[in-house]
């Protein structure tokens, strides 16, 4: 049975393009259009990794990856950030949540900001599944 992988982005090109990616590499891809929408699908479908967008008009990234990480139910799903959103500006809005809700956030794994290559994003998916 292929790995599942969810990708949840708000942007029906990246999606479409991360689809691409996964289908052609034997992946099983999932689908979430923002964070809120994303959690359910973890919920319900438990993949095996969570590729994240982090500006999202409904359910941020930055919120749905803490809530993640944060869960003993969830925080071992590996997560890879593909995002326009540079890693010290995601670090910064981590540190900013931190001091509403209390306890830290651990650094993503991998960090890729777009635009990224096909062969990049399949190695970083690579490294975390196998």
């Amino acid at each position: 049975m292929s790995k599942k992988v969810l990708v949840v982005d708000d942007d029906q090109d990246v999606r479409s393009f991360v689809v691409t990616v996964l289908e052609e590499n034997q992946y099983m891809p999932l689908v979430a259009q923002d964070g809120i929408e994303g959690f359910e699908m973890i919920e319900k479908e438990k993949p095996d990794l969570v590729i994240l967008d982090v500006l999202m008009p409904r359910g941020s990234g930055i919120r749905l990856y803490r809530k993640l990480k944060t869960d003993k139910n969830f925080n071992q799903i590996p997560i890879i950030m593909f995002t326009g959103i540079t890693l010290r500006s995601f670090l910064k809005s981590q540190k900013a949540l931190e001091e509403f809700k209390g306890g830290e956030v651990p650094e993503p794994d991998i960090y890729l900001e777009k635009p990224v290559e096909p062969e990049e994003l399949i190695a970083a998916i690579k490294k975390k599944l196998g």
